[in-house]
């Protein structure tokens, strides 16, 4: 048989064998390409070959969080009848032990939280305060800027917020005991945690500025003899096991009153910085009301200041004056809508700052009238820079690493989550004994001696401004998708572009979190985009003026869309960070 009479053969008894395992209908592969109506409903192809990303389905309960032995954590606590909240502080405090670059009860965040029961949604914020003793030339060195050394120690950490930040949320929602969410890090800690290639590998890079505190960072971090740990090595860290039996025992005062503070103090004295007994004592988390705004017809409650997620309400504002479902996702037009509305937002937050000595004007920031205003100033023809973008006060409009983990419920309760040590590892010293990383968060206040921001310069006893912004949104006043993400500056823009790509374009949330995405840095800064993005698109963002250059990884989404049912749950671990992980209660 010639090899084109074989090949003819072969392709008839393809179609054959596809005939017969239809019934002598159409192909396998249309028919599979066309998904139900019900699982479209939910953002997009979910089981079809319309869509490269798929999510994990889950029932009863789902965590999606950048580290999958806490994600494991959090799962096992809702098969257990724990709810999200619970299985919120079993992931928070199990990521500082399976996530130290970030996960933390060292560093501070955000928690939106709905409560199913009374269909209400809260804000919990326990970021960073600056300590009471503080000076406006404190982190300035000679040269009268920054000193990134100082940062970098004891002196840049601000009251960490973590531990009253959970116990808050549990006090008021929590379902199991207190004592039985700690447990599960205590012991990992106390009997060991196989490390990953991901974990012990960021840990090598950071030897030598672990290496400046001996007697907390290198010691805890590293082995007896100073070398990294290797992947497949068992980690223990006894003095964390120390530090959460005080918090499992005395829940918030365990951390901000007692042993635990009487170490994190001594090392303050000992390492010139300035956290004292009172600052830690006094700390406590602000329960708030979210600030809402909507997005084509989807409710979306936002973080209150002092996080940024205002400053993408007004993003996604002035992107609703576009056309974006008809530009498409990921090309040259909808790019460049993104980075003007970006630039615009950086303007806007010279607004943004902290309490208790600043009112951001957050509720103008998230208006539609005030988005509507600002987004006049896009042409679809050219880039605006800083000569060409002028500054509007929201106030008459009134009416590094970082990690999230969103969860959510067979009782129909959610919570997206984010929290930070500021930058990775934070400032890479721990207090002796404590077992802990702490944060370098009070580098992020407005130190110049002229502040550019008009609420961000140091204040004793004031809460950082930060770009972290977990999100909710609703669909019929039920909550549709959970989402968040680290990444500094980049917040912000990787939110807009998952909620554009969830609503505009109708990608499930797994492809919504994988699609390419952008950066704008700053007004007159570079419009960075990631790898995957077409290097022939780039002339065509050149042409409208804008500085294009490559990026790395842009963020790392964690979200969970909920089903129409309540109770199917579709996960989305971004795979921009190695080892995240969407773990469902029951998957099949």
């Amino acid at each position: 048989m010639s090899k084109v009479v074989r090949t003819a053969f072969s392709r008839v008894a393809l179609a054959s064998v596809l005939a017969l395992s239809v019934g002598l209908g159409a192909p396998a592969f249309a028919q599979e390409a066309t998904p139900s109506a019900g699982l479209a409903s939910t953002g997009g192809d979910l089981i079809g070959y319309g869509s490269i990303h798929h999510p994990v389905i889950g029932r009863d309960g789902m965590v999606v969080a950048q580290n999958k032995i806490a994600a494991r954590i959090g799962a096992d606590v809702l098969a257990k009848g724990g709810n999200a909240v619970d299985a919120a502080v079993a992931v928070g405090i199990a990521e500082t032990l399976t996530l130290p670059r970030a996960g933390n009860i060292g560093g501070g965040g955000y928690m939106l939280v709905y409560d199913a029961a009374s269909r209400k949604t809260i804000a919990i914020e326990y970021y960073g305060q600056a300590p009471l003793a503080v000076k406006p030339d404190f982190l300035l060195g000679a040269d009268n800027r920054v000193d990134p050394d100082k940062v970098q120690s004891f002196k840049g950490v601000t009251v960490p917020g973590t531990v009253a930040g959970l116990y808050e949320a549990h006090r008021r929602f929590g379902k199991l005991p207190w004592a039985e969410l700690i447990q599960p890090t205590i012991d990992l800690a106390t009997n060991g945690v196989v490390m990953s290639d991901d974990e012990a590998t960021a840990l090598a890079q950071r030897k030598d500025a672990m290496a400046k505190d001996p007697d907390g960072a290198k010691k805890v971090f590293f082995k007896p003899d100073g070398s990294a740990y290797q992947p497949g090595d068992v980690f223990k860290n006894p003095d964390l096991a120390w530090s959460l039996k005080q918090i499992q025992a005395n829940g918030a005062d365990g951390f901000y009153k007692g042993p635990v503070a009487e170490r994190l103090v001594a090392a303050m004295k000992a390492n010139g910085g300035i956290i004292s007994m009172k600052d830690l004592a006094s700390y406590k988390a602000n329960v708030l009301e979210p600030i809402w705004s909507d997005y084509r017809g989807y409710k979306i409650a936002y973080m209150p200041p002092t996080s940024a997620a205002s400053s993408v309400a007004e993003a996604m504002n002035i992107l609703e004056q576009f056309p974006m479902s008809e530009y498409g996702q990921g090309n040259v037009a909808s790019m460049h809508v993104i980075a003007e509305a970006l630039k615009i937002v950086t303007m806007d937050r010279r607004y943004s700052g902290g309490g208790p000595q600043w009112k951001t004007p957050a509720k103008g920031i998230a208006s539609k009238a005030f988005g509507k205003e600002r987004a006049k100033l896009i042409s679809m023809d050219k880039s605006l820079d800083s000569k060409t973008l002028p500054a509007l006060d929201p106030h008459n409009f009134e009416g590094p690493d970082t990690t999230h983990f969103s969860i959510a419920d067979k009782y129909g309760n959610v919570v997206s989550n984010t929290y930070t040590l500021t930058a990775s590892f934070g400032a890479h010293v721990v207090a002796p004994g404590t077992g802990f990383l702490l944060n370098n968060s009070l580098g992020n206040f407005d130190w110049n001696p002229r502040p550019t921001s008009l609420g961000n310069k140091i204040e004793p006893g004031k809460r950082a401004q930060s770009t972290i912004s977990p999100i909710i949104v609703f669909e019929n006043d039920k909550p549709w998708v959970a989402t968040g993400t680290p990444g500094g500056g980049t917040i912000l823009g990787t939110m807009v572009q998952m909620l554009s790509n969830l609503i505009d374009h109708k990608l499930n949330v797994a492809e919504a979190a994988q699609r390419p995405r952008v950066y704008q840095a700053g007004i007159d800064g570079p419009l960075q985009l990631e790898e995957s993005i077409p290097q022939d698109l780039v002339a065509g963002l050149e042409a409208k003026g804008h500085k294009v250059e490559r990026s790395q990884i842009i963020g790392s989404t964690q979200s969970i869309m909920i089903g129409p049912d309540g109770n199917t749950f579709y996960g989305a671990a971004d795979t921009r960070r190695p080892d995240s992980a969407a773990i469902g209660v029951r998957q099949f």
